[in-house]
């Protein structure tokens, strides 16, 4: 481990940078490849998970794809595409061409023990911090995922509410090292992880091993962060975080969402967020929904594994780069126990 600040384009903080520049606006001729495409393969298949990257041929803006890859693994680690036009297809349409998309950055994992590649982030447990929370309405501490790249199109927006927040996790390194370097160790360290039910058959409701927060591997620094699990883990095993923990981990917090580092916006309908889950955290603010179906909060996710990964410790493949293993009859709400007051504030897991 290097315990020097790192400089790099990923190391960016939202006092130097705002939406706009990570934005790229489609190009009618990049919207017609995409179009092309879906009308290609829907000859072939109308089941979005169904489509492989040579499926969605995207021959003609190879180097542009090439471009955002190598800005969200490579550089920035976000990009935002700007100008899918939403009220012109179908939501399955709309999903074809995000999975097809999301085929060139890499290959679809589940998202739950439901098995879903494509995962629909609508509301349908209110406030309810039992139920996996791209799947309520609920804020969200900034947090990591399980996979290499997150890939987000928003279809609808809320009525109110529902920003998307992203911060680089090198940028929150490299402020740690500058106040506080004592705690980084602890970091290094890792914890135990809760599987807030949904490990495998057979395996344990924890992680056996800690998981670092922060951790290099070839040279590469990599995060994975969710202070939630961390906290319910501790609770299971029944082993308290100790002082200095609990110090390090509010450290992370209180960087992770200022205003100098956090990175803020609303994400409209029709732009898609594409951004490196191993340099970027990201969360969302509490939000409501309109009473109105046709308008409620609705985006398109995937957890991706990138064709061309990230160097990462074993670790960190929390799912073994295959995503939640699906099983029959089950949902995403949590039938488990849990006592910390961090739910009580209406806070859950992605």
């Amino acid at each position: 481990m290097t315990m020097q600040p790192i400089i790099h384009s990923s190391a960016w903080r939202s006092c130097e940078r705002d939406k706009s520049s990570f934005c790229i606006q489609l190009s009618s001729r990049q919207l017609e490849a995409m179009d092309k495409a879906l009308q290609a393969v829907r000859k072939k298949t109308s089941d979005a998970e169904a489509i492989t990257r040579t499926d969605f041929d995207l021959t003609d803006i190879r180097q542009d794809i090439e471009t955002w890859r190598a800005q969200v693994m490579e550089n920035e680690g976000l990009v935002i595409l700007c100008g899918f036009p939403v009220n012109e297809y179908s939501k399955q349409d709309l999903g074809m061409i995000h999975f097809g998309l999301g085929a060139h950055f890499g290959e679809a994992m589940s998202q739950s023990v439901m098995g879903e590649r494509l995962g629909h982030v609508v509301n349908v447990g209110g406030k309810d911090p039992k139920e996996r929370a791209y799947r309520n309405s609920t804020e969200l501490d900034m947090h990591t995922d399980a996979c290499d790249v997150v890939a987000m199109m928003c279809l609808q927006k809320a009525s109110a509410g529902g920003y998307s927040g992203y911060v680089s996790a090198i940028s929150i390194y490299n402020e740690i090292l500058r106040r506080q370097p004592d705690l980084m160790p602890v970091l290094i360290e890792g914890f135990h992880y809760h599987r807030f039910g949904e490990e495998a058959p057979g395996q344990a409701p924890v992680t056996e091993e800690k998981i670092p927060v922060f951790s290099f591997q070839e040279g590469y620094l990599s995060v994975n962060y969710l202070r939630s699990y961390i906290e319910m883990a501790a609770e299971e095993l029944q082993i308290a975080l100790t002082p200095k923990q609990q110090h390090a981990l509010d450290l992370v917090d209180e960087i992770a969402l200022h205003d100098d580092f956090a990175l803020k916006f609303v994400t409209n309908p029709g732009e898609a967020v594409f951004f490196n889950n191993m340099t970027v955290l990201h969360n969302r603010t509490a939000f409501e929904d309109s009473q109105i179906e046709s308008e409620k909060r609705h985006f398109l996710r995937l957890w991706l594994v990138a064709h061309q990964p990230r160097p990462i410790c074993d670790s960190l493949r929390i799912h073994a780069g295959r995503g939640i293993e699906k099983q029959e009859g089950r949902s995403t709400y949590f039938c488990g126990e849990f006592e910390h007051s961090r739910f009580d504030d209406d806070e859950g897991r992605m």
